[in-house]
C-alpha cells in the first residue's frame, strides 16, 4: 500500500498515478513508473502542487489583459511576434549551429531589459508593481546549458551590452531553475538550449524526448501562470525541423525558425504564432557587433548590375507581412541529362515551377517537357505566395527563348490552369513600391481596388501578357 503524500511518474512521459500500474495510460509503455513521495519534485521545487478539481471560471468574466504588448528592444523580432511579448507567452526558436540564436537572445534579453536598444515600452517597465528595492523586480534571467559564464561575458563585451537587468544563470537541472524563477521571479526567461535540461526523475540523460517534453512543460507552465515570457532555444536535424518531439511546437504559443541566406543575411519567419500572423519576416545582418536590424530591405535582393539583365531574370515585388520586397526570380532551362526531365528550386516550391511551365506549354506551346528547369531567387528568401507565378512565367519564358526582360520592367499575378491571370491581394502597394524603386513598367492583373494615381499594364492571360515583355 503507497504511503500517504506519495506518488507514482511515469519515467517515459512524466504522468501521475496515486498508486503503481504495469502500464502507462498515458504513453502505453510498461514497468515505467517510479514512486516519487510528495508528488513531482519539480512541482516541490517551484512551490506548484495544487489540489485536483480547479474550479471553472466564466467566459465574460475573464480579463484580456494578458493581451498587451511590450517590446522585446529589437524592432524586427517584435515584428514576426506580431507586435512585441504578449505576458506569459512561451516562444520556441530554432535554428542550425552557429547561426546566432544565442546572440540573438542575448541581445533580446538586454533590450528587453532596457539597457540597450530601447524601442517603446520595454518588458521590465511594462511590469506593475516592480520596485527597485525587490531583488529581481523588472530583471530578465538568462539560463545557459551550454556556455559557462566567462564565455557568455566574452559575448556580451563583444555585443557592446553594458549595463542592464539581466542575470546569468549556468545550469542544466530542471529543479535548480525553477528554483532560481521562484526566488528572482523574472520578467522574461530565455532558457538556451532546452537540448540540455535534465530532471533526475526521468533519468541522467539530456535531450531525450522524455526529458525535452517534461522540462519545457514545467517551466511553460511555470511563467504562463506568473505572465512572464519565456524564450526556449532549440537546435534544428539536418532536415531543418526543430529536434526532439514534435509535441513541442503544440506545447509553445508561438514557433520561429531562424535561417541564414546565401549571404550573410538572417531572416526569422514564424511557422506558428497563436498572438499574430504568420506571414511576418524579420531580416538581419550578421556584424562584429552582434545582429543589426535590416532598416529598408525593399531593394535587398536585387542584383546590381552594370551591364544588361541577361536572359531569366525577371523581378517581382513580393508581400512579405507588412511591407513589400523587390526580389529577384532568375531561371535556367537547359536540354534534359535523361529521359526524364527534372525541375531544381529550393527557394520556390517545384511543384508550382512544373505548374506554371506546364501552362507555358499548353498555352504559348513552349515546349519544356524534355527540359531540366533549375530556379532560384536572389538572396536565398524562400517564396511561398502566389503573387510570383506571372513574373515565373516571365522568367521561364525569357530563358527558353533567350530573349531578356527589361530590367526596368516587374510584375505580380496569379496563373490559372487556364492561363488566365487573376487579381492578388495589396497589388496597387506593390505598383507603388515598384514605381518608388524605379520600374517604369509593371504588368500585372486588373484590380478592384487600384489606386487612381497608379497605371500599370492590365493583362488577363498569358499569351497577352508576355506580349508587351517580349515585343
Amino acid at each position: 500500500m503507497a504511503k500517504a503524500g506519495t506518488v507514482f511518474i511515469c519515467s517515459q512521459c512524466g504522468h501521475e498515478e496515486s498508486k503503481w500500474a504495469g502500464r502507462c495510460p498515458e504513453c502505453g509503455e510498461w514497468n515505467t513508473f517510479v514512486e516519487s513521495a510528495g508528488g513531482s519534485r519539480a512541482r516541490q521545487a517551484a512551490g506548484r502542487d495544487r489540489p485536483r478539481g480547479t474550479d471553472s471560471i466564466p467566459l465574460e468574466s475573464l480579463s484580456a489583459d494578458s493581451g498587451e504588448r511590450s517590446s522585446s528592444g529589437i524592432g524586427e523580432v517584435d515584428r514576426v511576434l506580431g507586435g512585441g511579448l504578449v505576458r506569459g507567452s512561451s516562444v520556441l526558436i530554432g535554428g542550425e549551429p552557429g547561426i546566432g540564436k544565442s546572440t540573438l537572445m542575448l541581445q533580446v534579453a538586454a533590450g528587453a531589459a532596457g539597457g540597450d536598444a530601447p524601442r517603446g515600452q520595454t518588458l521590465a517597465a511594462a511590469v506593475e508593481g516592480a520596485t527597485s528595492r525587490q531583488r529581481g523586480a523588472g530583471r530578465i534571467l538568462y539560463v545557459t546549458g551550454e556556455e559557462s559564464a566567462a564565455q557568455l561575458k566574452t559575448r556580451a563585451d563583444r555585443l557592446g551590452i553594458g549595463k542592464n537587468s539581466v542575470e546569468v544563470l549556468c545550469e542544466t537541472d530542471l529543479e535548480s531553475i525553477l528554483r532560481s524563477l521562484q526566488n528572482l521571479k523574472p520578467v522574461l526567461v530565455v532558457v538556451d538550449s532546452i537540448q540540455t535540461l535534465t530532471s533526475p526523475e526521468l533519468g541522467n540523460v539530456p535531450g531525450t524526448p522524455n526529458q525535452i517534453k517534461y522540462c519545457c512543460y514545467e517551466i511553460i507552465s511555470y511563467c504562463r501562470e506568473r505572465g512572464c515570457p519565456v524564450f526556449l532555444v532549440a537546435h534544428v536535424t539536418k532536415e531543418g525541423s526543430i529536434a526532439g518531439p514534435k509535441l513541442i511546437e503544440h506545447m509553445v504559443d508561438t514557433v520561429l525558425y531562424f535561417d541564414q541566406s546565401e549571404s550573410e543575411l538572417r531572416i526569422l519567419r514564424a511557422s506558428k504564432n497563436r498572438f499574430g500572423p504568420v506571414d511576418e519576416v524579420g531580416l538581419f545582418t550578421m556584424t562584429a557587433r552582434g545582429l543589426q536590424e535590416v532598416k529598408n530591405p525593399a531593394s535587398l535582393f536585387i542584383v546590381q548590375r552594370e551591364n544588361e539583365t541577361p536572359p531569366g531574370i525577371v523581378v517581382a515585388p513580393v508581400y512579405e507581412g507588412s511591407r513589400v520586397l523587390m526580389i529577384e526570380i532568375q531561371a535556367l532551362v537547359v536540354p534534359a541529362k535523361g529521359a526524364i526531365s527534372r525541375v531544381f528550386s529550393d527557394r520556390i516550391d517545384s511543384s508550382r515551377v512544373s505548374r506554371v511551365a506546364a501552362i507555358l506549354e499548353k498555352h504559348l506551346s513552349l515546349r519544356f517537357s524534355d527540359q531540366d528547369i533549375y530556379v532560384n531567387v536572389a538572396g536565398g528568401l524562400r517564396i511561398g505566395e502566389v503573387g510570383i507565378e506571372l513574373p515565373l512565367a516571365f522568367a521561364l519564358y525569357s530563358a527558353r527563348t533567350s530573349i531578356p526582360v527589361s530590367s526596368k520592367t516587374a510584375a505580380a499575378g496569379e496563373l490559372t490552369l487556364a492561363g488566365e491571370v487573376r487579381s492578388i491581394s495589396h497589388l496597387s502597394r506593390r505598383v507603388r513600391t515598384a514605381k518608388e524603386m524605379g520600374f517604369d513598367s509593371f504588368i500585372g492583373p486588373a484590380s478592384t481596388d487600384a489606386d487612381q494615381e497608379l497605371v500599370w499594364t492590365i493583362v488577363s492571360d498569358i499569351a497577352k501578357a508576355v506580349k508587351p515583355v517580349f515585343a
